[in-house]
This record gives C-alpha cells, sequence and structure tokens, in this order.
C-alpha cells in the first residue's frame, strides 16, 4: 500500500495505549488515529476511522479483542487485525488467528519489531514466525464438529490446489519458513512467496496458521 499507514489502538490499559502510540508515532508513514479502551469502544472508532490496522488487546471487560475481531473481520473491507497479547499461543490469540486475524505481537516486542510489524501487516504480509505454527496449530486445531465432516470439507477445499502448491501447503504444516520451504522443494524463496500467496488467495484464509489447520484437518 502507499500513503500514510492509519492504525488504531484497542487496550484497556492506558499506559499500554500511551506507551504504543509514542512509538508507532515516532515516523511520519504510521499515524495513530485514535484509541479504544476495549472491543465495544473498538467496533464504534473502526467505523468512524477507518484504518489499515487495528493493535488489538485480547483480554479486556465489557467486550474483549476476540470478540471484537471476529465481528470487525466479517464486515466489508476490514482492517488487517494485529492482536496483542501477554502470553506466546495464548488460547484466545489462537481462537483469533482461526477468525483471520493477521498475526500477533507479545506486548514486549521490541520497538523497532512494533513498527516492522505494523508495515509488514499494512502491506498484507501476516506477522507471525513460521517457527511457532507447529505449536499454534497443534493448540488450535481441536475439533469442533464430526471428525468425518470436518476431514472431509478440509479435503474438498484443498483440491484447489495444484499439485505444488499442496507440497507448499504441507510445507507450511510442518512450520516451515518460506526459505526452507525453498531449500526442501528446490525452488527459489520468490517462487515459494508466489505459491503461498496463491494458497491464501484460493483458500480465502488470512495466515499460516489457517493453512496448517486445514492441512492438519483433511489428515485426521
Amino acid at each position: 500500500m502507499s500513503g500514510t499507514i492509519r492504525v488504531v489502538i484497542v487496550d484497556d490499559d492506558p499506559m499500554v495505549r500511551t506507551g504504543l502510540g509514542l512509538i508507532l508515532g515516532g515516523g511520519s508513514e504510521i499515524e495513530v488515529v485514535a484509541e479504544a479502551v476495549d472491543g465495544e469502544d473498538a467496533l464504534a472508532v473502526v467505523a468512524r476511522e477507518r484504518p489499515d490496522v487495528v493493535l488489538m488487546d485480547i483480554r479486556m471487560p465489557r467486550r474483549d479483542g476476540l470478540s471484537a475481531t471476529e465481528s470487525l473481520l466479517a464486515q466489508p473491507d476490514p482492517p488487517r487485525i494485529l492482536v496483542l497479547t501477554t502470553f506466546d499461543a495464548d488460547d484466545l490469540v489462537l481462537r483469533a488467528l482461526r477468525s483471520g486475524a493477521a498475526g500477533f505481537l507479545l506486548k514486549d516486542t521490541p520497538p523497532a519489531k512494533l513498527v516492522d510489524a505494523v508495515r509488514s501487516v499494512a502491506a498484507g504480509q501476516p506477522m507471525l514466525s513460521p517457527s511457532v505454527t507447529a505449536q499454534l496449530i497443534a493448540a488450535v486445531a481441536t475439533p469442533t464438529g464430526p471428525a468425518a465432516e470436518i476431514r472431509a470439507g478440509a479435503r474438498d477445499r484443498l483440491t484447489q490446489l495444484t499439485e505444488r502448491e499442496m507440497e507448499v501447503a504441507h510445507a507450511i504444516g510442518r512450520g516451515l519458513s518460506n526459505t526452507e520451504i525453498a531449500t526442501e522443494l528446490f525452488m527459489s524463496v520468490a517462487t515459494v512467496k508466489a505459491h503461498v500467496g496463491r494458497i491464501f488467495t484460493k483458500l480465502g484464509v488470512e495466515n499460516r496458521v489457517q493453512i496448517a489447520i486445514l492441512v492438519h484437518d483433511a489428515q485426521e
């Protein structure tokens, strides 16, 4: 994307909101256009400001970040959502990722990495370390219905992929990074990225965890 990246910060702790605002507001390419104190407030603020990216705390009173994330992502042309958490692979964060959040960040993420994460997400790149994909999929891929139906549905969706794309999808399900996939499948990193982009489009997913979930469900 071009131009200034418009960001909304959602957190019930005013100190966290202030700190994040100072970090993100230090440059000219990111503008913190508003803050919200909980999930309910976030829906109104996002509707008014139409930001590019929302930094969403997951545990808040009145309405939590998971519920707000699900509501925002169900709307036409939603913002990219980065979930904030104090615990790596927190259960609510995993549920938010499964719903389509663009990724998650720990609240103690170094300032430079936080800025880079917002830039990446605004550009359409999921902010999720491939190294934790296997841990995430193990925690989140709990069947929510009859196993046969889940398996059949996942397999049906995966039939949209070419043979090469399926190989890449299975590698993502094993938690491999793009570089590792390129080495294993004897292709360039740029080619892997192109395959991943097509997989995202065909499957209608927002992050690597959702791809891994489908691969996992199809094999159950």
